[in-house]
């Protein structure tokens, strides 16, 4: 007997990332300019890393309040007002270690064993990976790719929910694709899910990174009391705080102990000097914000428009999120392909692989770069592609 078969199936299951894979591959190479991952290439800005530090030095490393503490859940609650135009209680408001633990504690919170989530796809792998984790069974849905652009199909949507349905994961704007649901389309989903009793799992992290107004349509625009939304959210990518691992879900306040149990019996919190550094996020940040999504919808329209200029990717730019989901003509293998594009280009991108049904013949590429290290990424790109 192994060591290994002594091992819970499920955790054994639990797959590789194929984006990591390639990282691990190819991290630390001179000359290399990295578009696998999803981040920028700024530190978190001094206004808030060194509130954190101050709260830090100041003794601020005890337990702490598992739902976050109320100053930045009532910073939350002023975002929303700003950003999103939505009155929302400091109660509706549960901090949480990550983005990743946002969707984790949420299908814990609603999902038993046994259960189905449906979710569209390409998709960013870790929910369908977290869903499995928990028992819960995820379903794809692909949405369609004509002409470069990315369209979803209700029909095709509404076909697979059965008796075993529980939630819909909707990411938009989406990772990797870029499809950002209009509002008829999010009102669509949530008659949907209203008529069949379902929750859904609202992903908008990228609701500001919209290169079609101030920000992308959000479920907060369309629903009503009592309908059944979770939003999971994280400060990574708008104030460059990946490394944090802080992130929030948006819930009504009638399962807030639900979810403190869940805090509890996980991370038991978020330490509190990181909060007092998201809060000057919240409050703060805008204008960093800001510069961010208009440096990524600069470097989106220089990337894309260089790659699409070889007539040989397939793509449009995207109308939100932060990248560009490219069809390579010849390429078959993406995994094999983002080898050899970073062994010949150092350019490093993920695999389409990696992001489910519909996604293998794809690369992604993140373009929330120093706009330079993007132009030159593209210039290497258009040769590799073109044979020069």
């Amino acid at each position: 007997m192994t060591i290994l078969s002594t091992i819970s199936p499920r955790a054994l299951s639990a797959p590789e990332s194929g984006i990591v894979e390639v990282v691990n591959y190819a991290r630390g190479r001179d000359g290399l300019i990295p578009l696998w991952v999803g981040e920028g290439d700024l530190p978190t800005p001094a206004f808030i890393s060194d509130v954190a530090r101050d709260a830090l030095a100041g003794g601020e490393t005890f337990y702490t309040w598992q739902r976050g503490i109320p100053p930045l859940r009532e910073a939350l609650s002023r975002y929303y007002q700003r950003r999103f135009q939505k009155s929302l209680s400091p109660e509706n408001f549960y901090v949480v270690g990550s983005g990743m633990q946002a969707i984790k504690l949420s299908i814990e919170a609603i999902a038993s064993p046994g259960d189905e989530m449906v979710l569209l796809t390409p998709a960013w792998p870790n929910f369908a990976a977290a869903a499995d984790l928990s028992g819960v069974r995820p379903v794809s849905v692909e949405l369609r790719f004509e002409h470069g652009k990315w369209q979803l199909d209700l029909d095709r949507l509404q076909a697979v929910i059965g008796p075993k349905t529980k939630a819909l994961f909707i990411n938009t704007p989406s990772n990797p694709t870029g499809w950002t649901a209009t509002r008829e389309e999010l009102a669509a989903i949530l008659t949907l899910a209203r008529r069949q009793g379902l929750w859904i799992i609202a992903d908008e992290i990228y609701a500001l990174y919209y290169y079609g107004g101030a920000r992308a349509p959000s479920f907060l625009d369309v629903m009503e009391e009592g309908d059944r939304i979770l939003f999971v959210n994280s400060f990574s990518k708008n104030w460059s705080m990946t490394g944090w691992r802080v992130g929030w879900i948006v819930a009504p306040p009638a399962i807030g102990q639900v979810l403190e149990n869940l805090v509890q019996y996980s991370t038991s919190g978020v330490a509190q000097f990181m909060q007092r550094g998201a809060v000057v996020a919240l409050d703060e940040g805008d204008a960093f914000v800001d510069a961010n999504v208009a440096k990524a919808a600069e470097n989106r329209d220089v990337f894309c428009d260089a790659l699409i200029a070889t007539n040989r990717v397939e793509t449009l730019k995207p109308d939100g999120a932060l990248y560009a989901f490219l069809k390579i003509d010849g390429v078959t293998d993406s995994r094999a392909a983002a080898i050899d594009i970073v062994d010949k280009t150092g350019v490093g991108l993920a695999p389409g692989t990696a992001f489910g049904d519909g996604g293998s013949l794809f690369m992604r590429a993140c373009f929330l770069r120093d706009p330079g290290h993007v132009k030159e990424a593209a210039d290497r790109l258009q040769g590799y592609i073109l044979g020069r």
